[in-house]
């Protein structure tokens, strides 16, 4: 892999984004989906933009994510460069980070490019590496 390829497979991953804020949750065990049905990044490989759909997933503990910071948060990436891949596990890191639920799922499903569709699923807690 080239030095450049390197770079550009990193994009996105470690720049500073809009802070997601919380509220304390009042009830126990339930879920809680969001769907983002117009999601845009940029393509680090083309500077093209990307098109797809995210859906969030999880079961809060004691903090539930502010629907406003969100919003502000997933809109910082419109002009990112990020895989889609990165933005998938990105957006689950984030969310770990921020509210800290008992389960989280967040699924990007993109708009084909080149005739080919990606559906990207990232899950906490994650799952073990799988030794080679």
């Amino acid at each position: 892999m080239s030095r450049d390829s390197a770079k550009k497979a990193r994009a996105g991953i470690v720049v500073r984004l809009p802070a997601l804020e919380t509220f304390p949750n009042q009830f126990p065990g339930y879920e809680i989906k969001v769907e983002i049905p117009e999601f845009t990044s940029v393509c680090p490989m083309t500077g093209l933009p990307d098109f797809g759909v995210i859906t969030i997933r999880y079961i809060p503990r004691t903090s539930c994510l502010e629907m406003k910071s969100l919003k502000e948060y997933l809109l910082a990436y419109r002009n990112l460069g990020i895989f889609y891949e990165n933005a998938v596990n990105r957006i689950l890191e984030d969310l770990v980070k921020a509210c800290r639920p008992a389960q989280a799922l967040v699924v990007g499903k993109f708009n084909p490019r080149g005739g080919i569709h990606s559906e990207i699923t990232a899950r906490y807690p994650r799952a073990r590496r799988l030794s080679s």
